[in-house]
């Protein structure tokens, strides 16, 4: 299919409304026939360059091995892991608020939380308790 020149046609701007002779027109980026003088290229930052997302995971990674402690005779220890240390931090009752009735919570005073911290840890045959 062919189209005729065009040469004493013209064409109304999109931008202005204005005629102009058809051969001066051309297109925009917005899909706008404008002017030649009218004519705005499209902004650098309306298409960003591609930049490749961060490296999250790492290669060729081994799990470390986690060994929960047991207890024998009421007692903390380790299971039985080569250099293990067992360590057990207690916080006795509650440790974040207090609850006064039914609705209210006020936070619990840290100074006092940190005081009835408690730790036993037992290290190859000596064992530590600070309370």
């Amino acid at each position: 299919m062919s189209f005729a020149s065009g040469k004493r046609s013209q064409a109304i701007s999109d931008r202005s409304g204005q005629a102009f002779p058809y051969k001066e027109m051309v297109k925009e980026w917005t899909g706008a026939l404008v002017h030649i003088s009218e004519y705005e290229p499209k902004h650098p930052q309306l298409d960003p360059p591609y930049h490749k997302a961060d490296a999250v995971a790492l290669k060729n990674t081994r799990s470390q091995d986690f060994q929960q402690p047991t207890i024998v005779n009421g007692e903390v220890s380790s299971s039985g892991g080569q250099g293990m240390i067992t360590a057990n931090l207690t916080l006795p009752g509650d440790f974040a608020f207090i609850t006064q009735g039914t609705s209210a919570m006020i936070p619990a005073d840290p100074s006092l939380q940190n005081r009835r911290r408690q730790l036993s840890m037992q290290i190859k045959s000596v064992t530590v308790s600070i309370t």
